[in-house]
């Protein structure tokens, strides 16, 4: 369908009050499809509640603890819906909210009410009458129905303008009392949960006067500072110039009321869970709309990648790019999947990847920090595209600067004491080379390329550390000494994890390199001392005459017997050297029978079929056999007078 006015965004609200993207789609009527599928089918009721926001949005709830939005792509897709809303239900489609969803007892409770079917009447706005004011929002809190007529009230009137100039005149006045009862009324207006009412509190002209009224709160013995925060500490900063003047009032917007929902009002927890579920739906569709506005300007986004990426720009101002980049990633997981991908693929093309490598080798700990947070969003987006680029690199770079070795240099150099940018670059290395998500196409292997990639570029850089603290002696590890070496336990459960594999490449490693030399060392180093290392040295060797590994038992049999003979509190060594002596016996008479096969059959391949041919065969065999009865008495009983030959099947005498 090419009738872009009807296209929407289709989302749900999770568990934790959180907006889900469902996927994108064009209404039918009361049907949301996409491309093949059906996302959403929904039947207008005329007792649902459907609610218009911020021009785009319809929002309703269809059975409990369901809530639903549709986000259009344009506003005449969302006049033209909610006037078919609204023409179902009976109502004008003016209104923004259709009704409110009571139970029976409520509407019992109203229906007789001669004020029922009319606007609540409010108080002159006024000083002295505050306090009935704070009474009325604070008493119509419990009742969705006096909740939606309270709000009607105040949008028809200009009320909340009139409450806010005189929060001024109480201020300029210093009228204390005043101050704190008007705190009382904006926090309740806020809990009406109502985003016609957040429309006209968070404008321009409105939204620091909201913040103002919302410092006097009664149990502080002085007011907060929150406007003087937002004005003066959090100050706007435009890494590249804005020119959009929308874009800039909706950042601007969105900052705020963040901030009054994270800072300035108490925690959700105290108050019923839907009390601010508005609040947060209407900053999360402002990230939305921030994100798809500054995806869509492309010279913005290339000239920010150009700054980031030229030598001559200051350290100052790379790192608030880099700042930017990761409010920004942060802000894009707001956006379904599918723009999602899109966002993440143009932040590649553009060449975030090797600008992490510049940001990341800088010494500004916040700069590092930050650059860490946006390759985390990227390894979380695509494992493969970071792998594909890292691949790449050998061809441009030194083995030095290549990106994933930056990463293992700064997982290695974390300078703080929690180790907390450490840990987070080990799980992000780890899901870069776990082999259970790299894919495998039939046009390009990713797992063995990549693995050996990282072996030969890298393993060095991530071994470095580990090696140079086993280079050399401690002198104060002398020999029969209590003290332990403190790598040897960690090597040795690396070694124990390795053999448990019971992978033949890696037993020849050991075999090759004599890898059991230092830890039978260890053994005899440690002495009599009955500790945790004695335990897991035997351990490991025991579960090697366990498991008969056969490879590693010749090895230590034919190396370290003489060594481990005095070795008698455990069975463990002799086990060892009973199974290298039994496989060695069957190993003999395997080749015994084998022998004698091969003889036979390389003979009946010299000599045809014929029957001359096959009587001088059974004489060579018979003379064949009978050396080989000499060599190998196990195969044959020599006190037989006559036998079958093993290729002809005949008798013959001796």
């Amino acid at each position: 369908m090419s009738d872009t006015r009807r296209r929407v965004k289709v989302y749900t609200l999770n568990e934790e009050r959180q907006w889900e993207d469902r996927g994108t789609g064009h209404v039918l009527c009361c049907v949301c499809s996409s491309v093949g599928s059906v996302l959403l089918e929904s039947r207008i009721s005329p007792d649902t509640a459907y609610q218009k926001q911020q021009d785009t949005l319809i929002v309703w709830s269809e059975a409990e603890n369901c809530d639903l939005a549709l986000s259009f792509q344009e506003k005449a897709g969302c006049d033209e819906i909610w006037e078919k809303i609204c023409q179902v239900q009976g109502k004008d489609p003016s209104v923004e909210i259709t009704q409110d969803p009571v139970d029976e007892s409520e509407e019992e409770r109203f229906e007789d009410t001669p004020e029922s079917g009319h606007l609540l009447e409010l108080p002159p706005c006024e000083p002295e009458r505050l306090e009935e004011l704070a009474e009325l929002v604070t008493s119509v809190l419990p009742s969705p129905v006096r909740r939606e007529k309270l709000a009607l009230a105040l949008l028809s009137s200009g009320y909340i303008r009139k409450l806010l100039q005189l929060f001024r005149a109480s201020e300029e006045a210093d009228d204390r009392r005043g101050l704190q009862q008007l705190y009382q009324i904006v926090r309740g207006l806020l809990f009406l949960n109502k985003a016609t009412l957040f429309e006209v509190m968070f404008s321009d002209d409105c939204i620091m006067d909201v913040v103002g009224c919302l410092e006097y709160e009664p149990a502080l013995l002085q007011p907060k500072s929150h406007r003087e925060f937002l004005t003066k500490t959090a100050r706007f900063r435009e890494v590249i110039p804005i020119t959009d003047s929308e874009l800039r009032q909706k950042i601007h917007q969105t900052y705020r009321v963040q901030y009054i929902q994270d800072i300035i009002l108490p925690t959700q927890s105290v108050f019923e869970d839907n009390f601010l579920s508005t609040l947060s739906s209407f900053i999360f569709f402002n990230k939305v709309e921030i994100v798809s506005m500054l995806q869509e300007d492309e010279k913005f986004l290339t000239e920010v990648f150009a700054q980031l990426t030229d030598e001559a720009t200051e350290d100052s101002k790379r790192r608030e790019l880099v700042n930017f980049f990761k409010e920004f990633c942060a802000f894009s997981q707001t956006l379904q999947p599918q723009n999602r991908d899109a966002f993440f693929k143009t932040l590649a093309n553009l060449g975030i990847l090797p600008a992490l490598e510049i940001v990341m080798g800088m010494e500004d700990v916040q700069v590092k920090a930050a650059a860490t947070d946006i390759f985390s969003y990227l390894v979380e987006f695509s494992p493969s595209m970071v792998r594909e680029f890292v691949m790449q690199e050998p061809q441009q770079a030194d083995d030095d600067v290549l990106l994933i070795n930056v990463v293992i240099k700064q997982m290695i150099c974390d300078s703080d004491p929690e180790l907390g940018g450490a840990v987070q670059l080990m799980g992000l290395l780890r899901t870069l080379i776990d082999p259970e998500n790299m894919l495998a196409p039939a046009s390009k292997t990713e797992k063995s390329e990549f693995l050996s990639f990282f072996y030969k570029y890298c393993m060095h850089v991530l071994t470095a550390p580990l090696l140079a603290n086993t280079a050399e002696e401690d002198p104060d590890l002398t020999e029969g000494a209590a003290k332990v070496n403190p790598v040897c336990p960690g090597a040795l459960r690396f070694m124990r994890r390795i053999i448990g594999l019971k992978d033949e490449y890696y037993n020849r490693y050991i075999v090759k390199g004599n890898l059991f030399e230092p830890v039978i060392n260890a053994l005899l180093d440690n002495g009599t001392r009955y500790n945790l290392l004695n335990s897991a040295i035997i351990e490991l060797f025991e579960f090697i005459r366990v498991e008969d590994i056969k490879s590693l038992i010749a090895h230590i049999v034919d190396n370290f017997t003489t060594a481990l003979e005095s070795i008698e509190y455990v069975q463990t060594f002799k086990g060892l050297k009973g199974r290298y002596e039994q496989e060695k016996e069957r190993q003999s008479r395997g080749f015994s029978r084998m022998s004698r096969y091969q003889i036979c059959i390389r003979f009946k391949t010299t000599f045809g079929n014929s029957s001359d041919q096959m009587r001088k065969n059974r004489i060579l065999c018979g003379f064949l056999c009978l050396h080989t009865c000499i060599k190998f008495p196990s195969v044959f009983d020599v006190g037989k007078k006559s036998d079958f030959c093993c290729q002809s099947k005949q008798p013959y005498t001796f």
